[in-house]
């Protein structure tokens, strides 16, 4: 699931209302519309807040970690900046 869709999810589910949360934040409701659409993504010190918020983890709310707290790191991507390349591929 991506982060926009994670965070739609969990706002719902812990019953608060998108200017609850922007209001909290004190972000504008542009800004904080655009992270549920997957437009743009919160910095760290965001993430951070949302967290504490939502009483998740930040892996859980990244999409590392499933609702009872186990791990998933597998899936593929690919990253490349012309000098360094890093490229992961999940197990079969």
């Amino acid at each position: 699931m991506k982060f926009g869709e994670k965070l739609k999810n969990v706002r719902r589910e812990k019953g608060y209302t998108q200017k609850d949360i922007y209001t909290i934040l004190k972000v504008s409701p542009n800004c904080y519309a655009s992270w549920e659409q997957g437009r743009t993504q919160p910095d760290i010190e965001n993430i951070r807040r949302l967290c504490l918020i939502f009483k998740v983890s930040a892996d859980y709310l990244l999409g590392f970690e499933d609702e009872f707290g186990q791990k998933d790191y597998s899936d593929e991507f690919s990253y490349s900046d012309g000098t360094h390349k890093i490229i992961h591929k999940q197990k079969k």
